[in-house]
């Protein structure tokens, strides 16, 4: 094939240009036909985007001509997906999302019998055989509703938290007319918090509009106007958060995750050490050095924080944008799971006196390129790169990369005032922008 369909988080794209009915069925065949099992049984799940019953049904047929059974389980945060294979043993998983993407987007992604994510050889195998024909013969498999899936995954939910009494509490839940609009508050609620939900009412096309992890405005407006204790931001399909303190302070993933892991720790539920990326702030790092915590560092993506736990043996690791990862719950981010497991480690204390790392500035700016690909082939960007490196080496560090699912180049300073930091990214963003125009 002319260029790989599956990106970092499966396959994504505008729906009905890029991630068509024609491309979904295909999809589901072929996933289908690499499964080892006799008659597959298959889960699909959907976020709230207009464009996902029509994924959904073109998916199910493709599944179906290749001999699946599909299990319809409607709208559910993508972590819903390897809990739910869990308990019913099913042979596959796919969750029909485009994650923090506007809406007109919308992405496929895969889950092996194991609740993990498809490997990038199983993916590549999907990949070769698209436009294969089902054989003659082939039975034909069913559809059916699969009911009670929200209560399935509220309740393994509460099982985990259940001791978390949340009586007092005062939260705001940003929902972001995603997936987790019915399932966040009320966990939320079943917990004892005081609950005041936003974007909690979807039609198909506000997912994620000025709403949510991406969008945190309304959150801290919300909560400063309103004297909440904090709040939490979901994106469009639940496997991310992130928080805002009382005072409208946001944490971002790397300080929720250095607070579950010294929770966890002193708890003697840490195993091992933490997984992060190289987007990770070196706050982070000092933070948990400082607590003799191990950290280990991947490339950007939850699938490969995924990847260095399950070679480690860890359970805890995660994302800056607020993917986090708890392998002792489920081997996914969890966006909901993730603000119980901050509470958790608050032990009724204040997000707002947290102290489990010191962030240095950092500014990320993505910007916008025909081709991130051939961005990155510039000479003028790797010798910028190189200098603006050079320059900060000790005080901070460079990170530009291209994006795993957008057309986009991502351009990340660390530096140890805001002012030097702006000066780098500015400087850079220019030769990202003048390279790409050539």
């Amino acid at each position: 094939m002319a260029r790989r369909l599956f990106g970092t988080d499966g396959v994504r794209g505008v729906a009905g240009e890029v991630l068509t009915a024609d491309l979904a069925l295909r999809l589901g065949r072929a996933v289908t036909a690499q499964s080892r099992a006799a008659r597959p049984q298959v889960l699909v799940i959907r976020d709230t985007r207009e464009s996902g019953e029509m994924l959904e049904s073109a998916l199910a047929a493709g599944i179906t001509s290749a001999g699946g059974d599909v299990l319809l389980g409607g709208v559910l945060p993508t972590p819903a997906a390897p809990l739910l294979i869990a308990r019913y043993g099913f042979d596959l998983a796919a969750v029909i999302s485009a994650s923090h993407n506007p809406y007109a987007d919308n992405g496929i992604k895969f889950f092996g019998p194991d609740g993990f994510k498809l490997t990038d050889e199983t993916e590549a195998a999907i990949e070769a055989h698209l436009d294969d024909d089902v054989g003659a013969g082939t039975a034909i498999g069913r559809v059916r509703v699969l009911h009670g899936t929200l209560e399935d995954y509220l309740r393994e939910l509460h099982t985990r938290f259940g001791d978390l009494d949340l009586s007092g509490v005062d939260v705001v839940l940003d929902c972001a007319n995603g997936s987790t609009y019915q399932a966040a508050p009320e966990i939320f609620r079943r917990l004892g918090a005081r609950v005041t939900v936003m974007a909690d009412e979807p039609d198909g096309r506000n997912i994620n509009a000025a709403c949510g992890s991406t969008h945190l405005g309304a959150l801290v407006a919300a909560i400063t106007a309103g004297g909440h204790d904090l709040g939490f931001a979901f994106d469009g399909d639940g496997d991310r958060v992130l928080a805002v303190d009382r005072n409208g302070d946001v944490v971002d993933g790397d300080e929720l995750i250095a607070l579950a892991a010294l929770s966890l720790r002193d708890k003697g539920r840490l195993k091992g050490g933490v997984a992060v990326t190289v987007m990770s702030n070196y706050g982070f790092h000092t933070g948990m050095r400082e607590a003799g915590v191990e950290v280990a560092i991947t490339s950007v993506g939850d699938r490969y924080v995924l990847q260095e736990l399950r070679e480690r043996g860890w359970t805890l690791g995660g994302e800056q944008s607020g993917h986090i990862i708890d392998m002792s719950f489920v081997p996914s981010g969890d966006g909901i799971a993730s603000a119980l497991l901050t509470l958790e480690a608050l032990r009724g204390g204040d997000l707002a006196e947290r102290a489990a790392m010191q962030k240095i500035p950092q500014r990320l700016v993505n910007v916008p390129v025909a081709d991130r690909d051939a961005a990155m082939t510039s000479s003028a960007l790797a010798e910028a790169i190189d200098a603006e490196s050079d320059a900060l080496e000790g005080r901070g560090r460079v990170l530009v990369r291209p994006s795993g699912t957008e057309q986009l180049v991502r351009v990340m300073v660390e530096a140890p005032t805001a002012e030097e930091t702006d000066a780098v990214v500015d400087r850079l963003v220019a030769v990202v922008v003048a390279e790409a125009a050539v």
